[in-house]
């Protein structure tokens, strides 16, 4: 049987590119995202995918989730809570929404799949973060704090389960992701400014199939143009 991969935040763009590439790799894929009717449109067009719809933030929904779909080889932490806005002007129930969404279902997937892995002596898990796990701006007080915290955690983890062959790595995407709303958003921007969502899927795999001698836990992913 093939082995399965959680995907956690499938949307249109990197989630649904991260789907498609490990179904190509040869995966089972179990998507998830709050999304029901887009979910079930994606299983239509990848094989061995299943639609699972689920808000990561709700732990007792994410429980049974897992419990629907088994134990998954790899899981991709890809949902995300994001805002802008400075510390005095953001409503602080936003921060904790996207807290939820990036710390907490990052420890509560980890609580659920580790062990089978553990179990297994393989298995990887793979954040999705951004540049705002590495830095605070001004306008990203609502997300970057969540995101810093998402890193740290994952480090934690990784030092607790890599020892148990269980590789936990953190990708930073110091990109503008290449989406209907970003190309809107940047109309005179060039291709090449944009990072494709099907080139982070392929770093995301590459990640969950590092040997053992070569791990990584924290990588990142930049166009050419970007300035960093």
């Amino acid at each position: 049987m093939k082995p399965l991969a959680l995907v956690t935040g499938v949307g249109p763009g990197t989630g649904a590119a991260i789907a498609r590439r490990f179904s190509d790799g040869g995966y089972r894929v179990a998507m998830l995202a709050r999304d029901a009717d887009r979910l079930a449109a994606l299983a239509a067009e990848i094989p061995d995918s299943l639609a699972v719809p689920c808000d990561v933030s709700d732990p007792a929904a994410l429980q049974a989730a897992i419990e629907r779909i088994g134990a998954p080889k790899v899981v991709v932490h890809n949902a995300v809570g994001g805002a802008f806005g400075a510390f005095a002007d953001i409503d602080p129930a936003v921060l904790e929404r996207n807290f939820q969404v990036n710390v907490m279902a990052l420890l509560h997937l980890a609580r659920l799949t580790t062990p089978a892995m553990i179990e297994a002596g393989e298995g990887a898990l793979i954040v999705t973060g951004n540049t705002s796990a590495l830095r605070g701006r001004a306008n990203f007080a609502g997300f970057a704090p969540t995101k810093a915290a998402q890193r740290i955690l994952a480090e934690s983890i990784a030092r607790d389960v890599g020892p148990k062959g269980v590789h936990v790595a953190y990708l930073v995407i110091d990109a503008v992701i290449d989406l209907a709303w970003t190309r809107a958003r940047y109309k005179d921007a060039p291709d090449d400014f944009f990072i494709q969502p099907a080139d982070i899927a392929g770093e995301v795999f590459h990640l969950a199939h590092q040997p053992r001698t070569a791990w990584s836990f924290l990588s990142e992913v930049r166009p050419f143009r970007e300035t960093w």
